[in-house]
């Protein structure tokens, strides 16, 4: 079995793969001051609570974009797994070229995403990631890695508003019943979701105008659900996108080091 990690600013998506099946995949909390035993104990009995044996386990790819959490994993994959994860980075294999000014810059997750849409549905595509932050990353016809854009995240964007302003509450975000608010709560919910879908769909059009030919649109991210069903230009909501990038990507590395040898 393969364990993957795509370690985030707020959760850490953790799947479990047998081949190419997904068996199974939690979200847990990207805490810093967790220790390695700790986040090692942890996925350990979410292993057995599934049952899932850990001995079983015969590797390990990590993507994240919190660099302290990264030798943390590293070193919980050893101890407890008795594996040594890849680490998508530099010297990674990811099967894209990467078109960016300073690839280094690149967030891993993105590339992961945008490995595991290419794979899937062919280029050119827009992969539509929802998380922390809301990232736009287009891939081109011929599968090269061309760069997108950053957008504040929906819950950034309600926690600024309460952090911002004296006098406006923190909110749960979601769609209000209509788009006029008769009260603050629901006016804050108006502007924060219909505002984030024009923001959405305008950016889709922006990027797609720049590509050769219309893009497949592919939403993921732990928000997708949320709003991807409010824009027509997503064709394909992929919650898994980036763990199924992440096997992909452990694959083509083995097989690479197979012919090396």
């Amino acid at each position: 079995m393969l364990i993957v990690f795509d370690i985030g600013n707020t959760t850490t998506g953790v799947g479990l793969f047998q081949g190419k099946k997904l068996l199974a995949d939690w979200k847990i909390k990207s805490d810093r001051e967790k220790t390695a035993d700790e986040y090692g104990i942890m996925l350990k009995n979410l292993l057995e609570h599934g049952k899932f044996a850990v001995q079983k386990i015969k590797g390990a790819i990590i993507s994240s974009v919190v660099p302290p959490l990264t030798p943390v994993f590293q070193s919980a994959c050893e101890k407890f797994f008795r594996v040594r994860p890849l680490v998508v980075g530099p010297g990674i294999k990811t099967g894209i070229p990467i078109l960016y000014e300073n690839p280094a810059e690149v967030g891993s997750d993105r590339i992961v995403g945008a490995c595991a849409a290419y794979e899937k549905y062919g280029g050119p595509c827009l992969v539509v990631d929802f998380g922390t932050a809301t990232t736009f990353d287009a891939i081109s016809a011929s599968g090269e890695y061309l760069g997108g854009a950053i957008a504040p995240g929906l819950e950034i964007s309600a926690e600024a508003l309460y952090l911002r302003t004296a006098r406006l509450p923190r909110i749960e975000v979601r769609k209000p019943k209509s788009a006029i608010g008769r009260t603050t709560v629901s006016s804050m919910q108006s502007g924060l979701f219909f505002g984030y879908v024009g923001l959405v769909r305008n950016i889709i059009a922006q990027i797609s105008a720049e590509l050769a030919s219309r893009p497949t649109v592919v939403a993921t991210g732990g928000l997708a659900g949320l709003v991807a069903a409010e824009i027509p230009e997503i064709a394909h909501c992929e919650p898994d996108l980036v763990l199924q990038g992440l096997r992909s990507i452990y694959e083509k590395n083995r097989a690479a080091e197979k012919v090396e040898r």
